[in-house]
């Protein structure tokens, strides 16, 4: 795992990524200010929990509390958002380290679309119902970070194996590798908690996803056909 990462790492100065590194870092920008904004004004607006006390220290936290939850809810959202153009990143790592590989087929548009916003609903739904957990002090970041490293890893296997595998075969291996996944999905999930490393965290991820994906498939014997 960490061979992937630090392959990926080595390849931001690729000119072929550059583009989409860019594209990154604006839309992480651009992600965590509308975030803000809508937090802000759901939390000062809106009931969210059935405890009237904790909503209470909310509205006294006020913009400290707009941070924190925009902290929490940004690392699943901005990978879905630049989820959209990450691609060209696959293509030039697998240009790269897997010339051999032929063109990939990839998912429609039109299903991308769909299971990307289908994530980042789950994403939200679930990150909002562990908040409660902040008032148990050191145990949130458990919490926080395991359920967000479960989506995170899912999510970048998903957007590299969907486009070389259907989505059985995406899911078999998935669940081969789940516990691997965990932990990668852990990493990325701290990563986009880190400032400055967050903007660069989704090419990172999806860099390093490539070269596990298709080292799972050779370790496996190419049971999975591309």
């Amino acid at each position: 795992m960490f061979s992937a990462f630090g392959k990926a790492i080595a390849q931001l100065n690729d000119k072929a990524i550059q583009k989409a590194l860019l594209l990154s870092i604006a839309a992480a920008i651009v992600v965590f200010a509308g975030v803000w904004s809508v937090t802000g004004y759901l939390l000062t607006n809106t009931a969210f929990f059935a405890w009237g006390w904790l909503e209470t220290v909310i509205d006294l936290l006020g913009g400290l509390a707009t941070l924190i939850v925009t902290w929490f809810l940004f690392p699943g959202i901005v990978s879905t958002m630049v989820g959209f153009f990450l691609d060209s990143v696959a293509k030039a790592v697998e240009a790269r380290h897997f010339p051999t590989l032929g063109p990939a087929t990839g998912q429609t548009v039109g299903e991308s679309i769909a299971g990307a916003c289908k994530f980042l609903v789950v994403l939200i739904l679930l990150n909002l119902l562990i908040l409660p957990f902040l008032i148990l002090g050191p145990v949130f970041p458990f919490v926080f970070y395991g359920v967000n490293g479960y989506l995170l890893g899912r999510e970048y296997f998903e957007l590299v194996a969907l486009r070389r595998i259907d989505y059985a075969s995406a899911k078999t291996l998935r669940k081969q590798r789940q516990g691997a996944l965990f932990f990668v999905g852990v990493v990325i999930a701290f990563m986009l908690t880190v400032p400055v490393i967050n903007l660069l965290t989704p090419i990172i991820a999806t860099a390093a996803m490539v070269h596990l994906f298709e080292n799972w498939r050779i370790a496996t014997n190419d049971v999975i056909e591309a």
